[in-house]
């Protein structure tokens, strides 16, 4: 029997390694994206399905579930939160709540929303894995990024209160902690950083298919 995977975020740098890591390992994989364009970048294949949704709307992300779960023969297995972004800039003095307040509307809100909807059809399947995406900086603090910072130690908080209801049911939480990921977008925005030490997407994506499919990982936060 296949298996269906649902990847928020996944028409990202990191995200289109992973897509295409689960299609190559035989999973029907379910793509949320705001922009229809940015979807179709993904290229087709028989066991890809996209939807164009916003995943900090409550009803968009109602759909994704409701697309996950529409083909039987491929139940529903895995939930991977890639969504989020990065903003840095002054210390706390210096940046206006308004800026602090969207890094958590960016890195947490899809999260649970996404993982809200998600959750039925994990219990109804008897149980599956949930990968969340936090970061090193949430554990290693760096000056000028007090709003990513919170919103992703918010990500581990999150993951944790999760495992704690659902372990009992079947349902596996682990989070991830990547350092800088050799994306495009990183380079076009760091043109002269040291790329030897960024982790490629193709290596993250071999950890979440790892998390996804191994019984017996749970609670765990993973530097990748």
């Amino acid at each position: 029997m296949s298996r269906t995977v649902v990847v928020a975020g996944g028409t990202g740098g990191l995200g289109a390694a992973v897509t295409e890591e689960f299609l190559r390992a035989g999973w029907r994989v379910v793509v949320p994206g705001r922009r229809a364009e940015s979807l179709a970048e993904l290229g087709s294949h028989e066991r890809l399905q996209t939807v164009v949704a916003d995943l900090s709307d409550p009803a968009d992300a109602a759909e994704v579930a409701r697309v996950a779960a529409a083909d039987e023969g491929a139940p529903v297995r895995a939930l991977l939160n890639l969504v989020g972004g990065f903003a840095s800039g002054g210390r706390l003095h210096e940046t206006p709540i308004e800026d602090f307040e969207s890094q958590l509307r960016l890195n947490l809100r899809p999260t649970y929303l996404i993982t809200q909807a998600v959750l039925p059809d994990l219990l109804a399947g008897g149980g599956g894995s949930i990968v969340c995406t936090s970061s090193g900086s949430a554990l290693k603090p760096f000056s000028g990024a007090a709003g990513y910072i919170t919103a992703k130690a918010g990500v581990l908080a999150f993951a944790d209160a999760l495992n704690a209801e659902y372990a009992k049911d079947g349902i596996r939480v682990n989070v991830i902690l990547p350092g800088t990921i050799d994306t495009p977008a990183n380079r076009a925005a760091r043109p002269k950083a040291d790329t030897s030490k960024w982790t490629p997407p193709s290596r993250i994506a071999t950890v979440l298919r790892f998390l996804a499919e191994t019984d017996g990982v749970s609670g765990a936060r993973i530097p990748v």
